[in-house]
């Protein structure tokens, strides 16, 4: 491992970056490298940004992935290297859309393709709430406040490590189970 990579490493932890974050940005970072042949400490500002018109238009990669791996650069420069005067690196704006909803018997469809009981729950539930894949792995019946005055679930740890409070909605299933094991 390089010293420069190393340090890059060391900053994003202290920073507490999520380990993702980190080995998405590590690999952009490699890739640039790997793309000028050199270290990346010796590298401008153009030839930064040529890089990520290259991923974009080259390797025909997604806006969110360029950004990714500008925001990776940015990180290098600005905050390990501290040349952020020298080093401009421009990010594309990221287009806003919104989430595709289903109808109720398009959701009535989907429910009835998952098995009757723990399987089926589980889905509705991260449905009905909007959570994501590791939010609903760590769930837990402890999280669930289905008190009348309350009505919400505990959601521990999520995105960009925070803790944050959903409605619990009457016609979710679960709702009343607090104790019990899904």
């Amino acid at each position: 491992m390089t010293p420069l990579r190393q340090r890059m490493i060391d900053a994003m932890q202290l920073r507490g970056l999520a380990a993702r974050t980190q080995v998405a940005y590590v690999e952009a970072v490699v890739g640039l490298a790997r793309h000028y042949r050199c270290s990346p400490a010796e590298l401008n500002s153009e030839q930064v940004q040529a890089y990520l018109l290259h991923l974009a238009r080259e390797r025909k990669l997604a806006r969110s992935s360029v950004n990714q791996a500008g925001c990776a650069f940015r990180f290098l420069y600005h905050t390990v290297l501290q040349r952020a005067e020298q080093m401009q690196v421009l990010l594309a704006k990221s287009e806003q859309r919104l989430p595709e909803i289903l109808s109720r018997e398009e959701l009535g469809r989907l429910f009835a393709c998952a098995p009757a009981g723990k399987r089926r729950t589980v889905l509705m539930t991260a449905y009905g709430l909007g959570l994501r894949v590791g939010e609903l792995c760590r769930l837990r019946p402890a999280d669930i406040d289905a008190h009348p005055d309350r009505m919400c679930v505990r959601i521990v740890q999520g995105k960009g490590a925070k803790d944050r409070y959903v409605p619990l909605p009457a016609d979710v299933p679960g709702h009343g189970w607090r104790g019990q094991h899904y």
